[in-house]
């Protein structure tokens, strides 16, 4: 079976179930829970014979074996049951509830739409591109705020190109989500070394990928994706459930790929006895951070320092703030260029994320070895926001809107790198600042562009008015978040 006529055949389902008042949230984790007792069951079948992991009293054979009501009690049951287990049963099928409200309909999903087909046998890229248009799907769906999980694919891809993971490396993804960076960096190791040894293949299935998701339904959906996409299988999926930034789990990686959590602030409310509400910041105190604060990205970017070997590199999706706070913000951009080569910064543009309002970077670089003098010598810096418009449905970002940038960043010999910048070319997107340059700026700002704005210069090179208004909506949802953030230093509850 081709992609397409089976990510017809899962949409045909959809809209069926939709009608019946299922999300597509809901659709993807019952997908996920009967894909998975499928694929065990064909697993222990010939030629495979592999002993399967789930229980005889809830495996495949016996949702078939039901129908109407008996099978509507027996699915429940099943899912409390095997959500009850320990490892990837426990991952899978944790707090794991029956959404569908019609037994005929679970019976049609069971019978005609999973059990129709043999899914062991269907190649990585039909099954996980065909999982994949769901969850982007599910993505696009605002009012279920799956998009805070799901990072536009073409630029994981452009991210992955520069990175370049290699075979036998280790690579992690702290805030995983729906798993984009690791199936990506998958393909990329697959398609661009053709003759991988057996070991090489089997570290690639079983060792190299690990992802970290706080949120148990996330984390079901990411592991899920990674068995698609061919990596671990049913019964190992190296995603762990849990706070990434608790603790250094004491792993070390090669490579670290992410997009973490937006939102600035870490808080959890505290009601008192009398009922009144405060709110207490969330500090992460570790002793391998350099700084303590309550800001969740410059945590992040802490941790992923901890979690690369010497030499390690890293690319991180992160906001503006970022680059600019002051206090700890200031401390730990002085620390990275010391004790890292930071060498790439990426300026995106806005409409990209689900997440409305947010103005982001990747940020590019590398863990070095202790040194008095510092390792980052220059800065190289890409702007893809400055006169560049694009929004989620009309004007998508797409993998061609980065070629250039990717051609520029020279992933096989930064050496080389060429600028576009000059005096005489103003225009030109691509230019390098030295470490002296960057450390004498105010609070060590890496918010760094040089452009012209030619809205700002020339009403005849405005955008469409649809553009300007949604830059408009943007702009404002920012500020919104920004008041909410203030208003919660002060002690006031902000109802979402």
């Amino acid at each position: 079976m081709t992609t397409n006529s089976l990510v017809q055949k899962l949409w045909n389902y959809c809209n069926v179930l939709r009608d019946d008042g299922m999300s597509y949230g809901d659709y993807v984790e019952q997908l996920t829970y009967l894909l998975f007792l499928k694929m065990a069951d064909e697993r222990s079948q010939p030629p495979y014979n592999q002993p399967s992991i789930v229980p005889a009293a809830y495996a495949w054979p016996t949702l078939l074996a039901k129908d109407g009501d008996e099978l509507f009690d027996h699915y429940r049951h099943a899912l409390e049951k095997l959500g009850q287990e320990k490892g990837t049963l426990g991952l899978i099928f944790g707090k794991a509830q029956n959404k569908f409200q019609d037994p005929a309909k679970l019976r049609r999903v069971v019978v005609d739409l999973i059990g129709a087909e043999t899914w062991t046998i269907l190649g990585a890229d039909v099954k996980g591109d065909a999982y994949e248009g769901l969850l982007e799907k599910n993505a696009q769906d605002t009012k279920s705020g799956a998009g805070q999980y799901f990072t536009p694919r073409a630029l994981i891809q452009a991210m992955v190109d520069c990175i370049a993971p290699q075979p036998g490396e280790r690579i992690t993804d702290p805030a995983c989500g729906t798993g984009g960076f690791l199936f990506t960096a998958h393909n990329y190791i697959t398609s661009h070394n053709k003759s991988l040894t057996r070991d090489q293949l089997k570290h690639l299935k079983e060792k190299a990928f690990t992802g970290y998701e706080l949120v148990q339904g996330t984390a079901r959906v990411c592991a899920m994706n990674m068995m698609l996409h061919g990596i671990g299988s049913e019964k190992q999926v190296p995603v762990v459930v849990g706070d990434a930034l608790a603790a250094d789990p004491g792993e070390r990686y090669e490579v670290v790929l992410a997009n973490p959590p937006f939102g600035k602030k870490s808080s959890t409310v505290i009601v008192g006895e009398d009922g009144r509400t405060s709110t207490e910041k969330d500090t992460i105190e570790r002793d391998d951070f350099w700084a303590t604060t309550s800001n969740k990205q410059l945590n992040f970017v802490q941790h992923i320092k901890t979690l690369l070997t010497t030499h390690g590199r890293a690319a991180v999706v992160l906001p503006d703030n970022v680059l600019f706070e002051g206090g700890a913000g200031e401390t730990i951009r002085k620390k990275l260029l010391h004790e890292c080569d930071v060498h790439t910064l990426l300026r995106l543009p806005t409409g990209l994320f689900y997440a409305q309002g947010v103005k982001a970077n990747v940020l590019f670089f590398e863990k070095k070895p202790a040194s008095e003098t510092p390792w980052t010598k220059q800065l190289w810096i890409y702007d893809l926001r400055t006169n560049k418009h694009f929004t989620l449905k009309t004007n998508p970002l797409t993998r061609a809107d980065l070629d250039e940038f990717v051609a520029l960043y020279q992933a096989d010999c930064r050496q080389q790198r060429q600028a576009t910048w000059a005096p005489e070319n103003p225009a030109g997107r691509w230019r390098a600042y030295g470490y002296d340059e960057l450390v004498a700026r105010d609070k060590t700002s890496l918010d760094i562009f040089w452009l012209k704005d030619d809205s700002l210069a020339d009403s005849d090179n405005l955008p469409a008015p649809g553009v300007i208004a949604l830059e408009i909506v943007e702009d404002l949802q920012a500020a919104l978040e920004q008041f909410k953030l203030i208003a919660g230093d002060l002690g006031e509850v902000v109802e979402e």
